[in-house]
């Protein structure tokens, strides 16, 4: 099968040659030659997917995990997880995100005039699904912006008009996924790579689903019902397809959720499975060993070097009773290097680095052979019987990769949105519509994602919450926050819950320096609480206007009418 990145690389040249793709006031990309037959409407549409998500996320960007209260760069405090950001003079996310909706748009346009509309309908909906991902873009970080539905100029009048309320703008989007729905062809029949009406069902449940509880932790409660019911009936939609599933091959055991993230189509994991064997993603940036690497650092970057996993974010994991720490009589306390690492949900030990394990990374002479675990192998290890002694004590392994290439020559593909995201986007629309969720929509959602690497771990029910005192909008909020970590959740979670201004002020925290820590260890060179807790970032912020990002000055000298967020000086 092609992926769609070949596509992209022989498709660009064409087009090229028939028009200018940058994107100019006024550009060829209006030229009505560029538009006489199918083929022109799909080379254009593959532009699109350079706008997807990327491993930028694993670094910084705007829904980077390290600008939420889990992670954080050992170099550099980030000034939007601290509070400090301030308004900036201009913003590529937003002449970016109205750029690439121009484009989109002039692709609608130019098929409102092409005969026959079935020849087109891909690349049409294609359109459609990528406008509405830059307007929730824009939507995300600004909260209310200007509707535009037609490709015209930077200069044009209706560029100088007020914001449309967000409101209207996610209606806007709502609809352009529905449209984008139908006429894309199902994800099972499209190239690897291209977005399918399931992809479209998927992206709205997340639409749906932020905007739903943005508005009902906001008291609108009725808006937030609708929402939720939409995000519901999307996500019901795509697993009633039977068209994915989660990645769980027995040959991987526990450790199948590690090596999904990893998965190359070249031997890369002990079973021998490639990116074939993954049926999980629905939406996915595709990469190759030869033809398109990553570019990107990424085991370097993550595997016990430049970031550091807050306290907070391990003590989510449940213990392996489906118990949190705080209540579960499997919980070993802190007194050993090893000892709350017992007993844990699996995804624990394969998403982060336990102390006592051996790690591989992509150098030739610390990468595995053949994933057997033997003493020659173990030799090759980066680190060996691993006892962290920098840092705050807490590492992840996730993005890492076990076999050698070289630097930024990783080829592993990016989730854009996988299934997982669909069942727990079901989970937790329902809860939140409803007010309660049934045992047995937990078991086609939430349970399949905690139990795919917990086989022996009890299912979240009602009355497993009943019984131990929990909250069932906690636990699906956990299982959320513990399956998406360093996927660009986090933060617009904290978000939408409203629940930043509470998280986010926290300290970032390390490992408890006592007991065989501290003999271990003698001097981390942080301070500690009164938990005994390693004290690496104080003194962080979260002020209502931080929920939005402030609109740039430059656009506000263009247009005075769009106004500044609340609490940003204009």
């Amino acid at each position: 099968m092609k992926t769609l990145f070949k596509h992209i690389a022989f498709g660009a040249l064409a087009l090229m040659s028939a028009s200018c793709l940058e994107l100019n006031p006024k550009d060829q990309l209006a030229d009505p030659d560029l538009w006489q037959k199918p083929g022109d409407f799909e080379s254009f549409a593959n532009k699109f997917y350079d706008w997807m998500p990327t491993f930028d996320q694993v670094y910084d960007n705007l829904h980077a995990d390290k600008r939420s209260d889990l992670l954080m760069d050992k170099n550099a405090k980030n000034v939007f997880a601290n509070g400090t950001n301030t308004v900036p003079e201009g913003d590529g996310d937003y002449t970016g995100a109205y750029s690439h909706i121009r484009r989109c748009n002039l692709l609608i346009q130019n098929a409102a005039k092409y005969p026959t509309e079935s020849e087109i309908r891909q690349p049409l909906g294609e359109a459609y699904f990528f406008r509405a991902w830059n307007y929730f873009e824009l939507v995300q970080k600004f909260g209310d912006v200007i509707i535009v539905d037609e490709p015209i100029d930077v200069d044009d009048p209706r560029m100088n008009a007020k914001r449309d309320d967000r409101g209207d703008v996610i209606d806007f989007i709502i609809e352009d996924l529905r449209k984008a729905s139908e006429l894309l062809k199902s994800t099972t029949e499209v190239e690897e790579g291209r977005v399918g009406s399931e992809g479209a069902q998927a992206f709205l449940s997340r639409v749906a689903l932020f905007e739903g509880t943005w508005q009902k932790f906001r008291n609108n409660e009725s808006r937030g019902h609708d929402l939720l019911d939409i995000a519901a009936k999307a996500a019901l939609n795509v697993i009633d397809s039977r068209k994915f599933e989660l990645f769980a091959p027995a040959a991987l055991g526990d450790s199948a959720q590690k090596y999904m993230f990893i998965l190359e189509d070249v031997t890369c994991n002990g079973a021998g499975l490639q990116k074939s064997a993954n049926k999980e993603y629905i939406i996915k940036r595709c990469y190759h060993a030869t033809l398109k690497t990553t570019g990107k650092n990424l085991t370097t970057e993550v595997l016990a070097n430049a970031q550091y996993v807050a306290a907070k974010f391990v003590d989510m994991y449940l213990c392996q009773d489906g118990l949190p720490i705080t209540v579960s009589p499997l919980f070993k306390g802190y007194e050993t290097i090893k000892s709350e690492w017992m007993n844990r949900d699996n995804r624990m030990r394969y998403t982060l680095m336990r102390p006592g394990d051996n790690f591989w990374s992509n150098a030739e002479k610390n990468s595995r052979t053949d994933w057997s675990g033997n003493a020659a192998e173990v030799a090759r290890a980066k680190y060996k019987n691993f006892v962290p002694n920098w840092g705050n004590g807490y590492f992840p392994q996730k993005w890492a990769t076990e076999r050698a290439c070289n630097d930024r020559d990783e080829s592993y593909d990016y989730p854009v949105l996988r299934y997982a995201e669909v069942l727990l986007n079901y989970a937790e629309a329902v809860y939140e519509r409803d007010g309660q969720i049934s045992d047995q929509d937990l078991n086609i959602s939430l349970n399949l994602t905690r139990r795919r690497v917990n086989k022996s771990m009890p299912a979240l029910s009602n009355a497993l919450v009943a019984a131990n005192g929990l909250s069932m909008r906690e636990e699906i909020r956990r299982e959320r926050t513990i399956e998406f970590f360093q996927e660009g959740f986090r933060i617009d979670d904290l978000k939408r819950w409203k629940t930043a201004e509470v998280e986010m002020p926290m300290d970032f925290c390390g490992i408890k320096h006592v007991g065989e820590w501290r003999n271990r260890w003698a001097n981390p060179g942080f301070p500690t609480n009164t938990d005994g807790r390693l004290i690496i970032e104080t003194g962080r912020v979260w002020q209502e206007k931080h929920y939005l990002h402030p609109l740039p000055t430059s656009q506000l000298q263009l247009n005075p009418n769009l106004g500044q967020n609340p609490g940003w000086a204009q």
